[in-house]
């Protein structure tokens, strides 16, 4: 009987995928902010990806030194109105080194944003691995993977980043070693949710037919629980990212992170720190740039979980559109008003 089940509704299956993904998507679209959110990160990824092209198309590099446009008389300013702006150089030189700002901050995209991707698919990877094992397993099992998750949640992340960024030898290529560590120490959160989605997901009808079929746990695992996993999962990885971005901007700002002469956003925020009276274009192009990747991606998440799940209200205030809340607020007033008329009748 469960092996008739199983086959009745596997055919139907790619059909309730493609139609949860038009749902997915006609929600997103009433979220404007998310929308737009989502072209400027789709922005950002093409310049970190067209980085040779541009800084080739510039006539420039990341790391040349252009001693000739930096006044070593006055410390290094650059020479020139607005940091050095010309043809040659489209965002003016590097203070001291006279390396070009332009080609050092489409660089910087590229680390900065592999970093975090990088680090948010090992936390992704690492979280449902251990969320799942621990809500399949038996008691023990699920105790102690517990028990570790909770530790990992409780360490301070910048502190053991910065513990075990100081031993590794300097010859380890430090965006992958910033990258695993970040993965390593902060998947807790998402282990935790994976968890409690899969104790909730397994004692679904579809879950217990699966089992009663003899399907192996790997297989139920891998065909009944982790597409049900996919709408938390997704949502929390869309909010990592932006958390990742931040976390290796501090680390390279704090001396650990990624190291000279690679290019990267906080890296050149921790150079800019003397800079911003000289020559404030050094400080304000990363930390624009850092603002403006963390804000979208936020934003970008925050509207990507409430399409997964719309039952949750937006945390941000923006985009929702004040026509469609009032419209939403009349709409649930007249079910209201037209339920406590069928009840007084």
């Amino acid at each position: 009987m469960s092996e008739a089940l199983l086959a009745t509704q596997a055919p139907e299956a790619p059909a309730s995928g493609a139609s949860g993904a038009r749902q997915f998507w006609r929600r997103l679209r009433t979220r404007r902010a998310a929308l737009v959110a989502a072209a400027v990160v789709a922005l950002l990824v093409l310049v970190a990806l067209a980085a040779p092209l541009l800084t080739a198309i510039e006539g420039q590099d990341p790391t040349t030194y252009h001693p000739s446009l930096v006044d070593s008389a006055r410390g290094g300013v650059p020479i020139g109105s607005l940091g050095g702006v010309s043809g040659d150089h489209w965002l003016g030189v590097e203070p001291q080194t006279g390396r070009d700002l332009f080609a050092r901050l489409v660089y910087g995209a590229r680390v900065s944003l592999g970093v975090a991707l990088a680090a948010t698919t090992v936390q992704v990877v690492l979280g449902v691995v251990v969320g799942v094992t621990a809500a399949l397993g038996n008691r023990w099992v699920d105790q102690l993977l517990s028990r570790v998750t909770d530790i990992i949640v409780a360490m301070p992340l910048i502190i053991m980043a910065l513990a075990l960024l100081a031993v590794v030898p300097a010859g380890f290529p430090r965006p992958v070693l910033v990258s695993l560590i970040i993965g390593f120490v902060a998947w807790g959160t998402i282990g935790k949710i994976s968890r409690a989605a899969t104790l909730s997901l397994k004692n679904l009808d579809h879950v217990a037919a699966a089992r009663l079929s003899g399907w192996s746990t790997w297989r139920i695992a891998r065909r009944e629980l982790l597409p049900g996993l996919a709408a938390p999962v997704i949502t929390y990885a869309a909010l990592m990212v932006p958390a990742n971005i931040s976390i290796e901007a501090s680390l390279s700002f704090l001396g650990v992170g990624v190291k000279p002469p690679t290019p990267s956003w906080g890296q050149m925020l921790t150079s800019a720190d003397i800079w911003y009276q000289a020559a404030p274009q050094y400080l304000l192009l990363p930390a624009g740039a850092l603002f403006v990747t963390v804000l979208a991606l936020t934003v970008l998440g925050d509207g990507i979980r409430t399409a997964l799940d719309p039952r949750s209200a937006s945390r941000l205030r923006v985009g929702t559109g004040r026509k469609q809340e009032t419209k939403a607020a009349g709409a649930t007033e007249t079910a209201k008003a037209a339920t406590a008329k069928e009840t007084s009748s």
